[in-house]
């Protein structure tokens, strides 16, 4: 348990950049000492840097992406919002694990019944709200870095699960290499919503375009609808219009 909470404690340091202690004793509920102690102990790694009343992540510190909970964070929640207005009534959906797709549930009607199938944990805990959801949770190993689950059979979701859309995050997207992450556990289930789900929503703010990652998990010719707030010129404007992929922009 305690150290569970110092790992949290470095991930909610590196959320939000700068914290207090007296902010990290009453997220934490533990004691003061208890915080100064844990505080110590962060401060050994080179990340972080003691300030006047609490810590903050160093300046030009390279932030793992898993950790970028907040970066454009307004972004993020844009364009959740507008992939929210597309879950109707009895919809089955997958929500990814992401730091955009997590706070689709932010922006849905507490009372429609619908079927929610997850590996996040931050969906799944979003998911209380909902009084008519059903929610299937997949993956048996946590990954407390992500707030994921990982780790599913050969064609699991394919055999047990129908899914009529799916909003997918990815860590890296481009025409060449279509939507990517790094991590073989995380494909593994990615792929396999792909092959299954009726629709594909991908979901990624303009700093996720024209980069490269480990692994290709599906063709950017795979998604039906973007959901972005980056404006586009070719190649992307005439890959979309051949690809029959719509383009729905976040921004005001």
């Amino acid at each position: 348990m305690k150290e569970k909470r110092f790992e949290l404690m470095k991930q909610y340091i590196l959320d939000h950049s700068h914290v207090s202690l007296k902010e990290l004793e009453e997220g934490f509920n533990v004691s003061m000492n208890t915080i100064r102690r844990d505080v110590n102990k962060i401060l050994k790694d080179s990340r972080f840097e003691k300030v006047y009343g609490g810590v903050s992540v160093k300046e030009g510190t390279l932030v793992d992406f898993e950790y970028r909970n907040v970066e454009n964070k307004e972004d993020k929640k844009a364009i959740a919002q507008k992939a929210a207005s597309f879950i109707e009534s009895d919809d089955l959906i997958y929500i990814d694990s992401g730091t955009t797709t997590k706070y689709i549930l932010d922006y849905v009607d507490e009372n429609i019944p619908l079927t929610i199938i997850t590996n996040s944990l931050d969906v799944v805990l979003k998911a209380e709200k909902l009084r008519k959801a059903n929610i299937f949770l997949i993956g048996h190993i946590f990954k407390k870095p992500t707030r994921s689950f990982v780790g599913v059979e050969n064609d699991e979701l394919s055999v047990k699960y129908n899914i009529t859309k799916a909003f997918m995050a990815a860590t890296a997207v481009s025409i060449n290499s279509g939507l990517m992450n790094s991590d073989i556990m995380e494909y593994e289930i990615k792929r396999q919503v792909i092959d299954k789900a009726d629709k594909i929503f991908l979901l990624a703010d303009e700093t996720k375009f024209d980069h490269s990652t480990l692994l290709t998990y599906a063709d950017l010719s795979a998604v039906d609808l973007l959901i972005t707030n980056k404006k586009f010129t070719d190649p992307y404007s005439s890959y979309f219009v051949e690809h029959n992929i719509d383009v729905l922009h976040s921004y005001k």
